[in-house]
């Protein structure tokens, strides 16, 4: 547990809804009365913004460290700051990405544990999953955002890495939430967020769903 905020991440497959979760999840955060800090990674900085940007073109154990790098320097300059004055923390995707996108590129996961030792463990982990057509489906509809979503059998290699993932995160002790949001709305999947966390959703209202961006 952190000291002062609350650190709460959420990951899980490509196309599975993260970010429009994240934006009503913030929502409703805020309307239970807590002040929230909404983030993502890779980050805002300009290192975050580098390694989006070479993320393409730059494979394995060479990405894999920028994206630990950037994750360290995101907790320096934002997440820990937020945290230390008492604010919430949501951050779409952290750790259980890199245990899963990073093995999809051939890295071992003892060198994905060993390049991210000594960061900031959420106080709860939040993975979304959902059917694999579902996925399949949501990815064709809009098309892919990067390399990982090119080949249609990386879905259901995803979901199981996944699970493994999450294995992994309850033996270093971090609380996880998996939530299927194959039949969930963004407003639902927000909800049973709430309930995971142990926040109270009786103040929150309706809103309408945030632009998936």
């Amino acid at each position: 547990m952190n000291a002062h905020g609350f650190f709460l991440t959420v990951d899980g497959p490509s196309g599975i809804g993260k970010s429009t979760t994240v934006a009503t999840l913030a929502q409703h955060l805020r309307q239970a009365g807590h002040a929230v800090h909404a983030t993502t990674e890779p980050s805002g900085s300009r290192l975050g913004v580098v390694t989006r940007q070479l993320a393409d073109d730059v494979h394995g154990r060479a990405l894999a460290l920028l994206v630990a790098a950037d994750r360290n320097h995101h907790l320096v300059t934002e997440i820990r700051p937020h945290l230390t004055a008492g604010h919430t923390v949501v951050c779409d995707r952290y750790l259980p990405s890199s245990l899963v996108l990073q093995r999809l590129d051939g890295v071992p996961v003892d060198f994905i544990q060993a390049i991210n030792a000594g960061i900031d463990l959420p106080d709860l982990a939040v993975i979304l999953t959902a059917p694999t057509g579902a996925i399949s489906g949501r990815l064709l509809a809009r098309g892919p955002h990067h390399r990982f979503e090119h080949d249609p059998g990386n879905v259901q290699r995803e979901l199981d890495l996944y699970e493994e993932a999450i294995r992994i995160l309850e033996t270093m002790g971090v609380p996880v939430a998996r939530i299927d949001v194959g039949t969930l709305s963004p407003q639902d999947a927000s909800r049973a967020i709430l309930h995971a966390a142990g926040v109270s959703s009786a103040t929150v209202t309706a809103t309408p769903d945030p632009d998936p961006g």
